[in-house]
């Protein structure tokens, strides 16, 4: 009960985000703000000070001016300015499209995708093939332990945004099969509806799975959400729920750690029903995003 009454606080305080979303103190900078990165590696953001044909000057907080010959730049990007917050460059989420893993309505992208790993067994990947589709598929490698049947899934999903960082449509479907067995295939389609934008958002989809050519006349219905509280935090929860037979589900409760390049995502899932004394069931994935950012 817990865990419910705490993924419910979550949905009103994610709910109160949302409806202040361009009250939000992401102020705009007065000069514009630039992230170069060097063919060594190294990162650096701030003002455009100066720039010629050779060379770049940015002024770095807590630094001073940086100069930067123009040979050695690998990336030059103009920052948005709504994710300036005191000096600092709050970096995209690495893993907006997804909370644990259930899907919301918000487009990768295209050219951007992902690698999701899920307790080292579970493989996940994602690509935009357009700003609108994208397309994905997992396994877990069980015949790397000499089991002949192994679980696999493609990822399909259309996006339409409605309103631009404010409301999102989308649907898709997950296709599952067994690699090594002659099992027909099963899975999920779905449609989801997701408010907010991709670092605070609340969505809510229904799916019917379908197995043996049948599909199911009972929907999963799912309820999630994220809030972004610093600049390498969020708090995640992933819910389902079912009415048949009475009213059950999975609540989850848990958070992110992000860097622009890696995310990594913990979380406890619990049934509703009395679990006969367990607390819950332990989530921890990593993401590593990839191609265009």
């Amino acid at each position: 009960m817990f865990l419910k009454s705490l993924n419910l606080n979550l949905i009103a305080v994610l709910l109160l985000v949302l409806f202040n979303i361009n009250t939000q103190t992401i102020l705009a900078q007065d000069q514009e703000q630039y992230r170069i990165e060097t063919r060594d590696g190294n990162i650096f953001t701030g003002t455009l000070v100066s720039e010629d044909d050779e060379t770049v000057v940015l002024r770095v907080q807590g630094i001073g001016e940086v100069s930067i010959l123009k040979a050695n730049i690998r990336t030059m990007v103009l920052l948005d300015h709504r994710r300036m917050r005191d000096g600092v460059y709050w970096h995209e989420n690495p893993q907006a499209t997804r909370y644990f893993f259930a899907p919301n309505a918000i487009g990768l992208g295209k050219g951007r995708g992902y690698y999701q790993n899920t307790w080292i067994l579970f493989n996940n990947v994602n690509y935009g093939v357009s700003d609108n589709f994208s397309v994905g598929g997992g396994i877990v490698p069980l015949f790397l332990f000499g089991v002949s049947a192994s679980p696999v899934w493609i990822l399909p999903k259309v996006t339409v945004p409605i309103s631009d960082d404010m409301f999102h449509l989308g649907a898709g479907a997950m296709i599952g099969g067994l690699i090594g067995s002659t099992t027909e295939p099963l899975g999920l389609i779905y449609g989801v509806g997701t408010l907010g934008n991709r670092d605070n958002n609340l969505t809510i989809g229904l799916g019917y799975g379908y197995a043996g050519g049948e599909i199911s006349q009972t929907p999963l219905i799912n309820l999630s959400g994220m809030i972004r509280t610093g600049r390498r935090m969020y708090l995640l929860s992933e819910n389902y729920f079912v009415t048949a037979d009475g009213f059950s589900g999975i609540v989850s409760f848990g958070a992110r750690w992000t860097t622009e390049n890696f995310a990594v995502d913990f979380g406890l899932f619990r049934p509703l029903e009395d679990a006969g004394g367990l607390i819950g069931v332990p989530w921890l994935g990593v993401t590593i995003p990839f191609g265009n950012r």
